[in-house]
């Protein structure tokens, strides 16, 4: 097996920042020591030079979706494309989610996302599923899917018609993760309600992209976030709420948080750094920010930057669901309805949360916690992810953090013909990228390959006591 130095660097971790020579031995971390005390380790051993960076462990993004169905097509980053994208980017492993198909079983969509990734991947990946027809049989293959390291599953409470459940099937979804183990995770927006908004906007005539941001309302995502923490409290279950976006959102995750629940929030960089004016775009250039939940206006971004530092959201993941501006947004010409709903953005989430650091919003080891650290732990994969401890997986990144660089579709590799960051600029860059101790990444070469990611049995989330 192969053994590297990675020497010179500032190791940075969710807890500390050390001056210390990081060991690699084939897919692990073998140790940390004191800088220069790694020569004599192994004189035969790669040595990388990370003098004037960070070292930091790989990314974790914990909310994609490739190759997912939606609106009549499919998201346009295939496992292949996708997974490369994240290792140019720095994030060197990803949770995405499987489809129960309606009518069929979680283990039929289980099977179906296998077949998508095995052999494809360029870093490490394992799955969520989403329970699209929740009934008996398949609340019972949900014990054996947590066996299988399945620990997570994804409830809609929008999307009549499509993934919808209702409050009956959330509850007894709820219940039976309470006893299994597992974590629900919930997208929090009345889609009954919001389906009245968006019919009665289209018979006004109604139809630009800006009109997602109106019909799907603040308080329609409160009052669903709400509800599913109540919901979680009669069924005594964790409860894991996704791309957290409204202020009265947070305020009722963090209300359930100070008495003590186990109750997790995540957002996401789009809502972050960008708002609802980019829906109102001349003609439809704002389509190409239609994603659930919306957009906000800029002064809901206090709210989540604050509970970002006070932990009450835990989580930035980037719910990475790409579709071209031509071709599938464009499905939606005429009706924002039919607008397929998601963003790219699995490429761009760690020099983001980076460049907030650099703004003063966030400190370097909440960086690290945001980005890896908390989703291995959220999702049962610390500390083989997420940790630069010895035994951990050599997902490692040697990170410039005075790399300036613009964003752009001319040069980012997700396979989307937009960037929804076109000419922002930004300070830091992943320089080299190990995946299990093999470089993938290394100073704008890409050096990875399909087939070298596995998939990821996971552990039972690691915060709940």
């Amino acid at each position: 097996m192969s053994r590297t130095i990675i020497r010179g660097g500032l190791v940075i971790t969710a807890t500390e920042e050390i001056r210390a020579d990081v060991l690699v031995d084939g897919e692990r971390i073998a140790g940390l020591l004191a800088p220069g005390a790694a020569e004599h380790w192994d004189a035969t051993a790669r040595v990388l030079d990370a003098t004037g960076h960070y070292v930091i462990p790989g990314g974790v993004d914990a909310h994609t979706h490739m190759e997912m169905p939606f609106g009549g097509t499919f998201a346009s980053d295939t496992f292949e494309t996708g997974t490369r994208a994240a290792a140019w980017g720095g994030t060197t492993t990803i949770v995405d989610f499987a489809i129960q198909p309606p009518g069929g079983s979680p283990r039929e969509g289980l099977d179906t996302w296998h077949a998508k990734a095995e052999g494809r991947c360029a870093v490490d990946y394992g799955f969520h599923l989403i329970l699209s027809d929740v009934g008996e049989q398949a609340l019972k293959e949900m014990d054996g899917l947590v066996g299988e390291g399945i620990t997570s599953f994804k409830l809609f409470m929008a999307y009549p018609g499509v993934f919808y459940s209702d409050d009956g099937r959330i509850l007894r979804t709820m219940q039976r993760a309470a006893d299994n183990g597992a974590l629900v995770m919930m997208h929090a927006e009345n889609g009954i309600a919001i389906d009245v908004l968006v019919e009665q906007a289209l018979a006004e005539g109604r139809t630009d992209p800006r009109v997602h941001g109106q019909v799907r309302h603040p308080l329609l995502e409160a009052e669903a976030t709400h509800r599913a923490i109540q919901l979680s409290r009669v069924a005594g279950a964790p409860l894991y709420v996704v791309h957290v976006s409204a202020a009265e959102a947070i305020a009722e995750i963090t209300r359930a948080r100070d008495a003590g629940l186990d109750v997790f929030g995540e957002t996401c960089p789009q809502y972050l750094f960008l708002t609802v004016d980019e829906l109102a775009r001349p003609g439809f250039e704002g389509a190409k920010y239609v994603c659930s939940t919306p957009l906000r206006p800029a002064e809901h971004q206090a709210s989540l930057w604050q509970a970002l530092r006070t932990n009450d959201l835990s989580v930035v993941s980037t719910d990475h669901c790409p579709f071209c501006f031509t071709s599938q947004k464009e499905l939606g010409l005429g009706d924002f309805s039919k607008i397929p709903n998601g963003m790219p953005g699995v490429e761009h989430r760690l020099d983001l949360l980076h460049h907030a650091v650099v703004e003063g919003r966030i400190s370097r080891r909440r960086w690290v916690e945001l980005a890896s650290t908390t989703p291995a732990r959220m999702f049962g994969l610390h500390p083989r992810k997420g940790s630069l401890a010895p035994g951990a997986d050599a997902d490692v990144v040697i990170y410039d953090p005075a790399a300036e660089q613009v964003l752009s579709a001319e040069t980012h590799h997700m396979n989307v013909d937009y960037s929804a960051y076109e000419g922002k600029r930004i300070t830091g860059r992943a320089r080299t990228v190990l995946s299990r101790g093999e470089v993938v990444v290394d100073d704008g070469r890409y050096l990875g390959r399909a087939g070298h990611g596995r998939f990821l049995p996971r552990d039972t989330c690691q915060y709940l006591t």
